[in-house]
């Protein structure tokens, strides 16, 4: 990689589900000159960092102090830390958290001329009739379902009213899986939560479409991309000098269907699907289909890159990581 040993690289998020995957990679390519930034509190994200060499962890709410007098120290931030609830309703701490922090962690890193490659999400598509494609001319268009997405949007159109959108990276992640999430509780994907149930009671339960005239029950599409996946096109981003918005998906949409059958082939077993009606707090917040558009993305890299079939993805989950309790 061409980052230097001697200098920093800053993940927020670190200890969380796509941050340690990262990590984990970093090491994997003989980095170790790492600092996380993250609040561990009273969860379990802790484990998520066993096994990994990093430097530091430093709470989010020193992380100002701490980065001053360190400028010539740090070579880029990966920025991933956010709430990241679809469901969270209190929108004063969403633009808190997800909006007004990356924006003072974006100010302080333009100013210092570091790398930084931050977190967006395909949340900010809404229900898609704009498409999903990564222009950052048509960010204005977007309309994102729930202040989650919003709080990402604002973060954007913020890079783009500034004019530095072409001096910073943003990343806009699909429907990531994988090990480390399960600290996530009820925002763990849905994969981790149907393992055992599927397990106990030999069914999986899907919501019944909203918009049954486009979608049979199950149907519904997502672009599901595994977080290994992820964690190397994050790091792939350290190594080139590409900038403005780029999705991260794998560009092939699956049914929640062909999940549920997935997991059952993974735990070698037959199964039944129930579908139920979708909790209140999701209807119209719901999105019914993602697909990344991946052709900006996969100009970037310096040689072809293909993601993990959802198949292969989620039995090397659910057998190498949830059934053993193992972290990646």
């Amino acid at each position: 990689m061409k980052l230097y040993e001697d200098r920093l690289i800053i993940i927020t998020g670190g200890a969380g589900f796509i941050g340690s995957n990262v990590v984990s990679h970093l090491n994997n390519r003989g980095l170790q000159n790492i600092v996380v930034i993250d609040e561990l509190g009273k969860t379990e994200k802790w484990k998520n960092l066993l096994g990994k060499k990093i430097i530091d962890i430093i709470p989010k709410n020193e992380c100002f102090s701490w980065l001053e007098d360190r400028e010539s120290e740090i070579e880029a931030f990966i920025h991933l830390g956010a709430c990241t609830d679809t469901t969270e309703i209190d929108a004063s701490y969403l633009l808190e958290n997800n909006y007004r922090f990356s924006v003072r962690l974006a100010q302080y890193a333009l100013e210092h001329q570091h790398r930084f490659i931050y977190a967006s999400s395909a949340a900010t598509y809404g229900d898609g009739s704009s498409g999903f494609k990564d222009d950052e001319k048509k960010l204005n268009q977007l309309r994102p379902l729930n202040m989650y997405g919003m709080s990402k949007h604002l973060f954007d159109l913020w890079l783009k009213n500034q004019g530095v959108l072409d001096q910073v990276t943003g990343l806009k992640f699909f429907n990531v899986f994988g090990p480390n999430e399960l600290h996530k509780g009820r925002m763990a994907s849905v994969i981790a939560h149907m393992v055992p149930i599927a397990q106990k009671e030999g069914v999986i339960k899907l919501f019944k479409s909203s918009q049954p005239d486009k979608y049979q029950d199950g149907d519904q599409c997502r672009d599901f991309i595994y977080v290994k996946d992820v964690a190397t096109m994050v790091c792939a981003f350290l190594e080139n000098d590409a900038m403005g918005i780029y999705n991260v998906g794998t560009g092939q949409p699956s049914t929640w269907n062909q999940v549920a059958h997935a997991i059952f082939n993974a735990l070698n077993m037959q199964g039944r699907i129930e579908y139920i009606d979708m909790p209140s707090d999701l209807i119209g917040k719901y999105q019914n289909y993602t697909c990344a558009d991946m052709q900006k993305t996969k100009k970037v890299f310096k040689k072809d890159f293909s993601t993990t079939s959802l198949e292969v993805a989620v039995k090397d989950y659910v057998q190498n990581y949830l059934l053993l309790g193992e972290i990646a």
